[in-house]
């Protein structure tokens, strides 16, 4: 996939449709923050853990699973987290035997994150509880529908990985709210 240059000054408010998802995706946002699914997974497989801890376990599986090696950069980079924080999260999650620490079988000084077998068991009890939620939101839809949405929901997405934010990087400084631009000065 490319990466389009981003620009936060177009004029893309005038498309009614963007409109909509964009107001979607306000609401979509403070849904989320409430953090439903990941409460629910904590209190039926892992209670004593907290939220951004149940993030790196997530983010190790979705790292694994397009074939590369999770390291400790690739996951604070994956969560956008500062490279010191995510390795306290990581190290954390170790000592509670929910990780290991292997080496890596490309470069023997490097190490790579691993899921435990109780690792795995609340990832799995994660993705049960959080198919369950989508399942439920999507019961009364067509299939067709549904696979138009799981198409056109991915690929939006993996745009919005793509973008390229001042500030979303640990080392980047972030501009004066919202853009620096002379406008709005």
């Amino acid at each position: 996939m490319t990466q389009k240059p981003f620009d936060p000054h177009s004029n893309a408010a005038a498309d009614q449709t963007v409109d909509r998802i964009g107001e979607a995706l306000t609401r979509m946002r403070l849904m989320m923050g409430r953090r439903i699914i990941g409460r629910l997974a904590i209190a039926r497989a892992a209670p004593g853990i907290d939220l951004s801890q149940l993030d790196i376990l997530s983010v190790v599986q979705r790292i694994h699973l397009r074939g590369e090696e999770p390291t400790v950069g690739a996951i604070a980079e994956a969560m956008r987290l500062d490279p010191s924080r995510g390795s306290r999260l990581v190290a954390d999650l170790v000592a509670r035997g929910l990780l290991k620490r292997d080496v890596s079988q490309e470069d023997g000084r490097r190490s790579i994150i691993q899921m435990t077998e109780q690792g795995d068991r609340i990832a799995e009890e994660i993705k049960a509880v959080k198919l369950a939620a989508v399942e439920h939101v999507v019961s009364d839809w067509q299939q067709a529908e549904r696979e138009q949405f799981a198409e056109l929901f991915s690929r939006f997405i993996e745009s919005f990985e793509q973008l390229n934010i001042p500030g979303d990087k640990a080392e980047e400084p972030a501009p004066p709210y919202p853009f620096e631009h002379s406008a709005l000065r």
